[in-house]
């Protein structure tokens, strides 16, 4: 069938004087749709390139500051000191001009050469501007008289509607910390974690790579500073996520749900058809530049690296025998859809245009009334993104580099995105105490072979309606997938909808071609290749622990009425649940993004600080007043947001001394120093999901339409992985992994733990009205153990 829809546009006719091919009036019609569509793609790219490029002037100044040197021309003034006429003798073929050309020539060169030195001095007006950053460690709700100054400039310097790219040459580079400060924060760091004698030890290791090889290796990486755009990124990709030859399945990748509580449609294939559509106008603006610049929501008008935005789209990480590459193509016109073991092509252009939901929404519905039987080794192809990067790589080499192997994998590879009709359904229900952690693990792993784990994204779609991503982790953080699913999520509810029976909107055009089949030859060598690559996933998913955890007893509104950072509330709750899970303390990692810097990507905040120690020893010390604990809870939460806003300002500690080893590698230096941070493990790994980014919806209107948030596997075989999202002000959802073959963890009892440790620091702030208890709070004795 799908080939006989392919072949009705032509007609052959055969003659004696050869082959007469007749085109249908319908594809001469598409072929100058899909071009027009193209030249007018190519020049809003053009037009959004250069607005971007002369950011925060725009082209009309130009005309602007011309006009104004022309005008002097009349009035005999020459505010170019003499410029345009040094311009006007050195003009070439100025023997054939006459004078009066040559002199508007030579005032519109000049008067070119001003606005761009203007541009320039703007653009690096703007990046000292966006250099400083003592407005965040200001108290919140309390702003300087400076600060207030520093922002009226920066609005003033930033222009008018800019678009996604326009600040990325106004973004400062991320700064180099000092050894010295790195250091000494580390040695803070690992106090409370390391006994007397241990900690001795580790501080004379310290000191002896400080006073002796340190001041080498930064000299390098100050270099890189000076010559990159930055010093931590590409090294980060390379050696964190590119060149493990472990499974990224669980252990990299990461997952986001749908919304919580509504389900717009319970259609498997309209739900699709809805979601790829807004998809597709995402990744369209995303192509021209359109989007709103992402700015930082704590003042609004702090921009944010969008470098990472430019991989959503069309890129897969391909493997290779030592490192894998991030395969980045452009303008891709199709997506591959897995569905019972088949995989089927699926174009998303037709007549120059996207296909329309309901278009789409007909295609998925075709290939999940497709009854055939997937092709020998075909059902688990997929199973080998899943494994060891290593076989997966000599298997491509051996098995995917010519024939119809080659052809379709090249459609997986540079498709759009992947997308899975998955078979069961999945999805929060409020009636089964275990769905959150059903649906988890669908989305973090699924069946091992259901998910093309390699694609920048996989989409996945349920039966029931639900929807869900799996994301690859090399080429952009979570903040970067969550932006553009809120935006599509949106979408989907707001502006596309469905019908009463829950179908997609519009007319449906039968005649668009049947998806096409992908055809594959694998040899019994290979299908050994790929269970084997299926066993060793297949392992690694079933020893997942998941637990999801919907916190509702309060929220953000009532921690931010008690004067603290919910962020710091809910690390502290971390903290407390994990000594009362584990009896001892941890290593512990949060992530911190650093985009406000060219480039940057994420920074590593130690949350186990010593005085987290001292507050959850308090907690646990029956002979302590809540005065006392309520005041190292202050404390506490301080240090924490210093260290955060410290990360985030590029002061922290992990990625300095993470290049630093890295530096040391490649000059064959030896540190037993950076050697032994590098291997301490992160026992407790925790991230913060950003909510509402684009503000595209209002949760106090509908507060039904809000998302779950995503997470990730366990870090660590003895450790967990903690995901939480605050959601409006009272919901937190805590997404909670470890492993079953660990006897010390058990995620369900970690929930518990920190459900209690909430409960337990809210109880804190109960009597805080109570001016004799915050009196003493505020002035117990700091020292307290």
């Amino acid at each position: 069938m799908a080939e006989a829809h392919q072949a009705v546009g032509f007609q052959f006719t055969v003659r004696p004087d050869g082959v007469d091919v007749k085109l249908s009036q319908e594809v001469i019609k598409n072929i100058y749709l899909s071009g027009v569509t193209a030249w007018k793609k190519r020049a809003i790219q053009f037009k959004n390139g250069v607005l971007a490029g002369v950011y925060p002037a725009s082209p009309s100044s130009w005309l602007i500051v011309v006009i104004a040197m022309m005008s002097t021309l009349y009035i005999r003034i020459d505010p170019s000191l003499g410029m345009i006429d040094a311009i006007k003798e050195n003009l070439p073929q100025r023997d054939y001009m006459s004078v009066q050309t040559r002199a508007v020539l030579s005032a519109i060169l000049f008067a070119t050469g001003l606005w761009l030195f203007l541009i320039f001095l703007l653009r690096y007006t703007l990046k000292a501007l966006l250099s400083y950053h003592g407005w965040i460690f200001e108290s919140h709700g309390r702003m300087s008289t400076s600060t207030k100054v520093w922002l009226t400039l920066v609005k003033m310097f930033s222009g008018r509607r800019p678009l996604l790219y326009s600040f990325q040459a106004s973004l400062p580079r991320l700064p180099v910390p000092s050894v010295d400060d790195t250091i000494h924060r580390y040695l803070e760091s690992v106090r409370p974690l390391l006994d007397n004698e241990k900690f001795n030890q580790m501080e004379i290791l310290a000191n002896d790579f400080r006073d002796s090889k340190a001041a080498r290796l930064q000299r390098y990486l100050v270099l890189k500073s000076w010559w990159a755009t930055n010093y931590v990124s590409d090294w980060w990709e390379e050696y964190i996520y590119l060149r493990s030859r472990g499974p990224i399945m669980v252990n990299s990748n990461f997952y986001v749900m749908d919304l919580l509580y509504i389900t717009p449609t319970h259609r498997q294939a309209a739900r699709a058809g809805n979601v790829v559509h807004a998809m597709l106008q995402y990744r369209r603006k995303l192509e021209r530049g359109e989007h709103a610049p992402v700015l930082l929501r704590a003042l609004g008008t702090v921009p944010m690296c969008s470098t990472q935005m430019e991989r959503i789209f069309n890129t897969t990480r391909i493997p290779g025998i030592e490192t894998d590459i991030v395969q980045h193509l452009t303008d891709r016109k199709h997506l591959v859809v897995y569905h019972k073991g088949r995989f089927f092509q699926v174009w998303l252009y037709t007549g120059g245009r996207h296909l329309l939901p309901s278009e789409l929404e007909m295609q998925f519905q075709r290939i999940l009334n497709d009854t055939s039987e997937p092709q020998p080794g075909e059902l688990k192809l997929a199973a080998l993104t899943a494994g060891n990067r290593v076989p997966w790589a000599r298997a491509r080499i051996q098995y995917f580099t010519q024939g119809v192997n080659k052809a379709s994998l090249d459609a997986i590879e540079s498709a759009a995105f992947f997308l899975t009709l998955d078979d069961e359904p999945q999805g929060y229900d409020s009636a089964k105490s275990n769905s959150l952690d059903s649906y988890a693990k669908s989305l973090l792993h699924g069946k091992c072979y259901d998910r093309w784990f390699d694609k920048s994204f996989t989409l996945i779609s349920y039966p029931n309606g639900k929807m869900g991503v799996n994301a690859e982790h090399s080429w952009a953080d979570a903040p970067i997938v969550g932006h553009m699913w809120e935006y599509v999520l949106a979408t989907d509810c707001f502006h596309l909808g469905y019908t009463e029976e829950g179908h997609c909107k519009g007319d449906v055009n039968k005649g668009l071609p049947f998806p096409n089949r992908l055809q594959w030859q694998l040899p019994e060598e290979c299908q050994e290749v790929i269970e084997a690559s299926y066993l060793s996933a297949k392992q690694i998913a079933d020893d997942v622990d998941f637990h999801g955890y919907l916190f509702n007893e309060f929220g953000k509104g009532l921690i931010k009425k008690c004067r603290t950072s919910p962020d710091a509330f809910i690390q502290l709750a971390l903290q407390l649940a994990q000594f009362r899970d584990q009896r001892v303390f941890c290593l512990t990692y949060e992530s911190s993004m650093t985009r406000m810097f060219r480039d940057g990507r994420t920074e590593t905040v130690r949350s186990c600080t010593s005085e987290a120690v001292a507050f959850v020893r308090a907690m646990e010390d029956p002979g302590a007043t809540n005065a006392q604990r309520l005041a190292l809870f202050r404390k506490a939460a301080d240090k924490h947001q210093n260290m955060y806003r410290l990360a985030m300002t590029g002061s922290g500690i992990d990625r300095h001394l993470f290049c630093l080893y890295i530096v040391s590698k490649y000059l064959g230096v030896d540190s037993p120093f950076l050697k032994q941070v590098l291997s301490e493990p992160w026992k407790l790994s925790t991230s913060q999901t950003p909510q509402q980014q684009l503000n595209l919806v209002d949760i106090n209107k509908f507060p039904k339409y809000v998302g779950a948030g995503g997470g990730f596997g366990p870090v660590a075989d003895d450790g967990y992985g903690v995901s939480y999202i605050i959601i409006g002000e009272n919901l937190i959802t805590f997404h909670i992994s470890s492993k079953f073959s660990s006897p010390d963890t058990d995620s369900y009892r970690f929930g518990q733990h920190i459900q209690s440790a909430m409960l337990d620091i809210q109880e804190l702030f109960k009597p805080i009205n109570d001016k004799k208890t915050v009196e003493l709070a505020n002035h117990v004795h700091e020292s307290y153990p």
